[in-house]
Order: structure tokens, then sequence, then C-alpha cells
């Protein structure tokens, strides 16, 4: 009982510190995909810019069946989830250090740390530990864990089944964790003498992963949405990334000396694994994103297999600190975890500046933009198709919230967060490029070019800047501070 009630106390505070947001970054792919679950008749026009990636998973159909099952909003089902997932997250945490530290200090140092860092970046990739909003990659997350405990205990009937599950919300993400368990699987005298031929083997499983996915020729819009990531190339990367990539070898490779030194023998064989685990990623990561000939291979990003070395990395770390720092004084405590508290939600309110911390299910929204698509939710045809700056998501007050996704209408291609769907599935690139073409110098847009886009894509409504001055003749029934909802023709 103990237990569970601080993990419920910690998932709150998790919350409360790192936040929480609907239909920003990767809901605009996943969440319409729900939404259409439940209501057939939404996005008419561009259910081809979200459906495929969302395809090859459950986790789209899990939600909305859960919303329909509890007779809940879909508001309020996706904050359970979210709750649910961070709790079984740090449960899995909790558990991994169970097996490291033997004081309940230094176990329960290593949750709070995570719960306190869950936004806490992976170097170059764009990943959380865990995201401040419902992603796929939050369950799959959960249940790694989970697999990675049974492999550490060696019950491994049990492992792929955990695996099997992760596997439905996140094929990508599930791959690199038996990558992770291989790793821990090696007896300690089998590693020097088969290290060579085993990562060249884990090399090759790597480059035969997109084998098992959609796998077609990219073409020239491919290669234009693919060039819109360099988190997927190493040589983009910024010197601070790299550093991302070495710190936490050195530093696991410190604490593997501090758990010998310490009769900590798991930690020490664990933090070594993940050191190796961390270097064949590197090496598969340069091998995939350097060379040009293998560019069609980049958005499969070996280096996201530094999500979960990030993260049991951020557990070790929490537990050393308990075990030799914090122990049992409340003062350490607090000046351990309020300053990292503190400059975590400062960093978030600084992210999302424009709207609440914590977007609750049925609040009224303050953000301006969010008021817009709440009016075109509720005033606009079901069948209504939109056209929208296609770099929207970046522009000041939106805060990377999407439209498709809050909005519930149809939407042309948009540059930023459309593109990452063209990477796994060039069929739709031309289609992308031509949409986010047709748009360009959108600021300097006037009625016969809002009227060239319904003739050529069959928009019939556009979502324009509050002071974008070329749309001072289209008749627009909705309008506030920052933007205006106006009809074509």
């Amino acid at each position: 009982m103990f237990t569970a009630a601080m993990l419920l106390v910690l998932t709150l505070a998790g919350v409360l510190i790192n936040g929480y947001h609907a239909g920003i970054e990767d809901q605009g792919i996943y969440l319409p995909a729900i939404k259409q679950h439940l209501q057939p008749a939404l996005y008419p026009h561009d259910s081809e810019m979200f459906l495929p990636q969302v395809r090859p998973t459950l986790f789209d159909e899990a939600v909305a069946f859960s919303s329909r099952g509890m007779h809940l909003s879909l508001e309020t089902t996706m904050l359970l989830w979210q709750l649910v997932c961070i709790y079984l997250v740090l449960w899995g945490c909790l558990r991994v250090a169970r097996r490291c530290f033997v004081a309940p200090e230094a176990q329960w140092a290593s949750v709070a740390l995570v719960a306190a860092l869950l936004t806490f970046g992976v170097t170059g990739t764009g990943l959380y530990l865990v995201d401040e909003y419902l992603h796929p990659r939050a369950p799959t997350t959960a249940l790694l864990l989970l697999m990675l405990v049974d492999v550490l205990d060696r019950k491994l009937w049990r492992a792929p089944v955990w695996v099997a599950f992760a596997a439905l919300f996140h094929i990508q993400m599930a791959f690199y964790g038996v990558l992770l368990a291989i790793f821990f699987l090696f007896p300690e005298n089998w590693l020097p003498a088969k290290l060579r031929s085993t990562h060249t083997g884990m090399v090759g499983a790597l480059l035969a992963f997109p084998l098992f996915t959609l796998f077609q020729k990219g073409s020239d819009a491919w290669l234009e949405a693919a060039r819109t990531r360099s988190s997927h190339y190493l040589l983009r990367w910024e010197w601070y990334e790299w550093l991302g990539i070495f710190g936490p070898m050195i530093l696991l490779w410190w604490y593997a000396r501090i758990g010998r030194r310490h009769n900590l023998d798991r930690l020490a064989f664990l933090a070594r694994r993940l050191v190796l685990f961390a270097i064949f990623i590197f090496i598969a990561a340069c091998i995939v994103t350097i060379p040009p000939a293998l560019e069609r291979l980049t958005p499969y990003q070996p280096m996201r297999g530094f999500h979960l070395v990030y993260l049991l990395f951020v557990a070790f770390s929490g537990g050393l600190l308990g075990q030799f720092v914090v122990r049992r004084s409340p003062v350490r405590w607090i000046m351990l975890l309020l300053p990292l508290s503190l400059a975590m939600f400062h960093a978030q309110r600084q992210l999302y500046s424009a709207g609440s911390h914590i977007e609750l299910p049925g609040a009224a929204p303050h953000n301006p933009w969010l008021q817009a698509y709440g009016w075109v939710r509720q005033n606009t045809p079901v069948d209504a198709y939109f056209a929208i700056d296609p770099d929207y998501m970046h522009l000041p007050l939106v805060d990377e919230h999407g439209f498709r996704a809050l909005a519930e209408r149809s939407v042309m291609a948009d540059y930023i967060k459309d593109s990452g769907v063209v990477l796994l599935f060039p069929a739709i690139a031309d289609r992308w490029r031509n949409e986010v073409h047709a748009r360009e110098n959108w600021k300097d847009f006037r009625r016969p070019d809002f009227e060239k886009l319904h003739r050529d894509f069959g928009v019939d409504w556009v979502l324009i800047s509050a002071s974008q001055p070329g749309a001072s003749d289209l008749v627009c029934p909705y309008a506030n501070q920052a933007v205006r909802v106006c009809r074509i023709p």
C-alpha cells in the first residue's frame, strides 16, 4: 500500500512539474486517428497524411476503445492514460532500482529523480523520458521496463509477452528494447571474446529492421522532407548534443566502478552493459546516418536507442545520490529535488508559454489559437477543408498545438509535422511537397492566391493571422486578437 501511494504521489508531482498538454507535437498524428475511430466522418480529405503511421499499431484503437468503453470524454481518457503510463514507468524504474540498491532511500531517490525529470531531453533525438502529452512511447516504455526486469530475473518466458504488447504500441522503440535486453543477457565470460561477432550480428539486425516495415524508394520530394529533420543526421547535431552522447557513457562507466567498489554488483553489471549498448547504438547510427548512400535509412533513427539509456542513467543517478548523498536527510532531499523541479517547471513554461501548464479536460483555453480551433470544431462542416500557414506550428502563441488534432477538420499538409510521416511512407511525398510549395510566401497571400488553392486543392476555408493584410476582402465569420477564420471563395 505504501509503495502504491508513493508512486501515485510521484506521478502527480511529475505532472505538476513537467505539465500536461493535449494535441501538441506528435499528437497531431495520433489524435486525429483516435478521433476518426470515434467519429468516422472526420478527415475526409487528409487522412492519408496521418493514417499510414498509426495503422501498424493498436495505440489509436486502444485509446478510442477505452474512451467508448468507460463512457468518458476522449480528453479525460487521454489524461487518465497519461497518468497510468507515468505511474507504470515509475513503477518499472522502482523495480529496476530495487535490483540495484539495497537502501530504500536510494530506491526512492531513483524514482523521484525520474519523476522530476520526465521531460529531460534525450540528446539530439527530440525525445523526452516521458512526453508532456500522451504518446505511444509512454506505454511502450513502461512495458519495456517490465520486460527488462524479467530479463534481469531470468524469467525469460514472460519477457516476450511484454515485448509483444510494447510492439503493438510502438514498433521502433520495442525493437531497441529487445536489443538492450540482448546486451543484458550476455554472460560475463562471453562478452570480451564474443564482442566483435555479436556487434556484427546486431548491426546486421539493425540494418535489416526496415525490411520488416514499409520500405519504398525515396524521391526528390522525400529527400526534401527528410532534410527537415536535423535530428536524423548525426553530422548536423550541435556540439552540446554530441556531449550528450559521450557524457552519459562516461558517467555510466564511473557508476560501474562505484558499484564494484561498494558491492552494488547489479548496478555495476547494468552500467557496463548500458555503456556497451550506447557504443553499439552510436556506431550503428554513424553507419546509417552519415553515408549519403544510406540516407533512406535515416528515418529509423538508431540514436533513439539512447532513450532507454537515458532513462536508466537518470534512475541510476538518483539511486546513487540517495545512497551516498541524500540518504535519510529531509533537508538534502529538498536541496536535491526542489531546484531540479523548479528548473524543469520553468523550462516547460518557457516552451509552452501561451497556455496553461496543465491543460485539464473541459477547461476553457486562454490561447487565442486554441480558441479559434474550438470555433472551427463547433461551427464549420465536418467535411470542411482548410488551408493554413505550412509553418504555423512554430508561430508565436501556437505552442505546437496541431490544427488537425484539435480543430477536427481536414487541413493541407504542414511543413513541420506531416513531413515526419512522409519519411516513413514515401508514397505521399509528392502530395506533401505540392501542398507545402503551393503556400510559399503565405504571409503575402491575397484573395486570388486563396482562390487558386480552392481551384487546385479544393480547400474552402483558411485560418490566417489577424494581421495578414491580404484577406481584407474575405468573409471571416470568426476573428480574435491572433487569427481569423475565413471562407473561400
